[in-house]
């Protein structure tokens, strides 16, 4: 004969409703928790990057990698510092976070640092945005194709910008690069035609500049050799 559960074992529907409802907010309280201590470990990281202890700033900047996306604004804000081993030290360190991002199977940590950097883009000083810009060709896909597109029209860091692109593969970057062609400076369009033409694609005139000389020369023929 089946017996009745006892009090101690029977769960009901409201019992079940309240136990998700604790378990949502010790999650929630976690998440809070988490983010706190990001941010507060970002501070720390940062307090150690502008010290002038080279002691302290040398494996602050080489023990970078775990802050992730959570440390790239803030890394950049810091590499315009006019003390020259601070802002080096920042830079590196935010090199180190690219790299760990962009190791096998951590792409979704990639496409967080990516997303970072490219907001930086439109406002960074020039300096940042060209180590921006190859920090992106190492870990950026087609989501920050048009930011760095955008930059092919900006003289100071233009060269830098077709580079980037060159280094995302696809048609995508390709397309990008041919719809700056159409408009670019005159003196920019040669920069421009030598990456299409890496691509395959084919373009009338603008030869490499590579293969100009940059000064004149002439070649003098050597005095015949006296007859015997």
């Amino acid at each position: 004969m089946n017996q009745p559960p006892s009090p101690a074992t029977h769960t009901t529907m409201s019992d079940t409703t309240s136990n998700a409802a604790v378990i949502a907010a010790a999650a929630a309280g976690l998440a809070a928790v988490s983010h706190a201590a990001g941010s507060t470990s970002v501070d720390d990281l940062i307090a150690k990057i502008t010290t002038k202890d080279n002691a302290v700033r040398g494996p602050a900047w080489q023990g970078a990698a775990p802050y992730g996306a959570a440390a790239v604004k803030r890394l950049a804000g810091v590499m315009p510092d006019e003390d020259f081993e601070t802002a080096r030290s920042a830079k590196r360190a935010l090199w180190v976070i690219v790299r760990h991002a962009g190791r096998p199977g951590a792409a979704k940590e990639a496409t967080a640092v990516a997303k970072e950097l490219v907001a930086l883009l439109p406002t960074a000083p020039a300096a940042t945005r060209r180590e921006v810009l190859w920090m992106l060709s190492e870990i950026a896909g087609d989501d920050a194709i048009a930011a760095v597109a955008a930059l092919l029209s900006d003289k100071d860091v233009r060269a830098d910008a077709v580079a980037t692109l060159m280094r995302l593969p696809g048609r995508k970057s390709t397309a990008a690069i041919k719809s700056a062609f159409a408009s670019a400076p005159e003196d920019f369009k040669f920069a421009l035609a030598d990456a299409l033409r890496k691509r395959g694609e084919k373009v009338a005139g603008y030869p490499s500049q590579k293969m100009v000389p940059t000064r004149s020369t002439t070649v003098t023929q050597p005095p015949a050799a006296a007859a015997n």
